[in-house]
C-alpha cells in the first residue's frame, strides 16, 4: 500500500513538474505588453542600411508595417526569410510593407545578402535590437520576432517564434 502511495505521490509530482514547465514555456513564448512609450520611440528612430545609409522609420507611418527582428545565425529566421520575402511581394501592391531588423554585425548581414538577397528593406540594430524588441513585448529578446504596426502607428499583433504561412495570411486581414 506504502509502494502504491510513492508511485501515485511520485506520478503527481511529475505532472505538476510537466505542467508547470509547459507554462513556463507558453508565457516566455507569449508576447507581452509593450511598454509605455515604445511605439513612439520606434516610430522617432532611425537605424542603418547594412551600407551605413540612414533609415528613419517616421515615414513609414500610415500604412501596415510588418517589422521582423532577425539576424543571421538563427536558423528559424533564415528559415522565415523567403516567406516573408513572398509577402512582401504579394502585399506590397496593398499597400503593406516590411522591414526586417538585423540583430547582428554589419558584416555578417552583407555577406548573408550576398548569397540570399531579398526584395524587402532590412536595416541594422546590432545588439541593442533585443532591447528594442523587449519594449516592443518579447520578454526574453529571443529570434526570431515579428512586430505588426497598423497604419495608425499602433501595435497590433507580435509573433515570438517562427512565422507560418497562417500567421501572414491572418496578419494580411488585420490592416
Amino acid at each position: 500500500m506504502k509502494l502504491q502511495r510513492r508511485h501515485m505521490l511520485g506520478a503527481g509530482v511529475a505532472v505538476a513538474a510537466a505542467g508547470a514547465g509547459v507554462w513556463w514555456a507558453e508565457r516566455r513564448l507569449r508576447p507581452q505588453p509593450v511598454l509605455d512609450g515604445a511605439e513612439a520611440t520606434f516610430w522617432q528612430s532611425s537605424f542603418d542600411s547594412p551600407e551605413g545609409k540612414p533609415l528613419a522609420m517616421a515615414p513609414w507611418r500610415g500604412r501596415p508595417l510588418l517589422v521582423n527582428f532577425w539576424a543571421t545565425w538563427c536558423p528559424p529566421c533564415i528559415e522565415e526569410l523567403p516567406l516573408l520575402n513572398a509577402f512582401h511581394r504579394e502585399q506590397s501592391p496593398r499597400g503593406w510593407q516590411l522591414l526586417g531588423l538585423a540583430v547582428d554585425r554589419v558584416d555578417a548581414v552583407q555577406t548573408f545578402l550576398k548569397k540570399l538577397p531579398i526584395d524587402f528593406p532590412v536595416a541594422m540594430t546590432g545588439f541593442a535590437g533585443a532591447d528594442l524588441s523587449r519594449s516592443l513585448g518579447n520578454p526574453s529578446g529571443g529570434l526570431p520576432f515579428t512586430v505588426v504596426f497598423g497604419p495608425e502607428g499602433a501595435v497590433i499583433h507580435r509573433k515570438i517564434g517562427q512565422v507560418k504561412p497562417d500567421d501572414l495570411a491572418q496578419w494580411a486581414q488585420l490592416a
